[in-house]
């Protein structure tokens, strides 16, 4: 079993925004990435999605400090979604539909566990992927708080 610890950050929220994973137990390999401007559920939904995108193996275990996302597989959130046309239980669209719908693509077709762990709890691999996260959050486009929306930067994978 492979265990993939995600975390999202975002300096204000909407604001710079990051996402990392790191394979536990060595914290390698990693990824991280960010955007200018978005919100820390989408950083948290991002980080899953470059995460199953990277990591190979067919039994892989996602840990995530976000009910948010483990929420929405636990109690398959997207099932009613998807029947609705991408509507909530308010009939209004499914905020981050653009994320969510390749990763339950990805997820069904992968079948990863699920695993909810407390944020900032003194786990390690929770606080690794945490400084990831914030520190891609401050990555070069920190300062330009007031520019549009843009997509991720790619995923990249590095060494500790």
């Amino acid at each position: 079993m492979i265990e993939v610890f995600t975390d999202g950050a975002c300096q204000g929220n909407p604001g710079p925004g990051g996402w990392a994973w790191a394979v536990a137990p060595e914290g390698t390999p990693c990824g991280s990435g960010g955007a200018a401007h978005t919100t820390n559920q989408r950083m948290e939904i991002q980080a899953v999605l470059e995460a199953l995108k990277t990591v190979e193996g067919d039994q892989i275990t996602i840990v995530s400090d976000s009910t948010y996302v483990v929420h929405c597989f636990r109690d398959r959130w997207y099932v009613k979604w998807q029947s609705n046309g991408w509507k909530n239980s308010k009939k209004e669209p499914v905020a981050n539909a653009d994320l969510w719908k390749p990763l339950i693509e990805l997820v069904l077709a992968r079948k990863p566990a699920f695993r909810w762990v407390k944020g900032h709890s003194g786990n390690a691999m929770n606080d690794l992927v945490d400084q990831l996260a914030v520190a891609a959050a401050k990555g070069p486009f920190a300062a330009d708080r007031d520019e549009a929306p843009e997509p991720p930067q790619q995923d990249r994978l590095f060494e500790l």
